[in-house]
């Protein structure tokens, strides 16, 4: 029996220029599709609103950066609880000078966010495939973040 596509497999599939076509599948409910997307934001505001509850700024209420502590240098990160603590009272310029990579990664995100909410609505997968280039490209990002905030023309960026 043959189909549009050719002969019929063996299982039943229809079989194409490279071996059987797996056949589609109805998508899944709604609920289901959106259940990873906001199981993820969920977690993320819980993280947010927790930090927005217990100030950063604080001795004692979250541990001490362990290469600022014994090192004296600030990582790519120091300074992100106090980034998120400012971000999530409004106040854009304090996180911006706690941790600007952290604002500029929150907005990121929202965008990636926002694309897997209308692609999960919209019954499309959600894959998201970064090329070894962009890894490296943050890799050298982050790294460069990192030295000049620990040098002297570069203090702006320090928390």
């Amino acid at each position: 029996m043959d189909s549009p596509y050719g002969p019929v497999g063996a299982v039943g599939a229809p079989a194409g220029p490279f071996g059987p076509v797996a056949p589609r599948r109805a998508p899944r409910a709604l609920g289901v599709r959106l259940l990873a997307p906001l199981g993820t934001l969920a977690g993320v505001v819980a993280a947010f609103a927790y930090v927005g509850a217990v100030d950063p700024n604080e001795p004692g209420h979250y541990p001490v950066c362990p290469l600022l502590r014994f090192t004296g240098l600030y990582c790519p990160g120091c300074g992100g609880l106090r980034s998120a603590h400012a971000f999530v009272h409004g106040d854009l310029p304090a996180a911006f000078g706690a941790n600007a990579l952290a604002v500029v990664g929150y907005g990121l995100f929202a965008v990636v966010m926002a694309v897997w909410l209308i692609r999960a609505v919209r019954a499309v997968p959600m894959r998201v495939a970064i090329s070894p280039a962009w890894w490296w490209g943050i890799g050298a990002v982050l790294a460069l973040f990192t030295v000049v905030r620990n040098l002297p023309f570069g203090s702006a960026l320090a928390p």
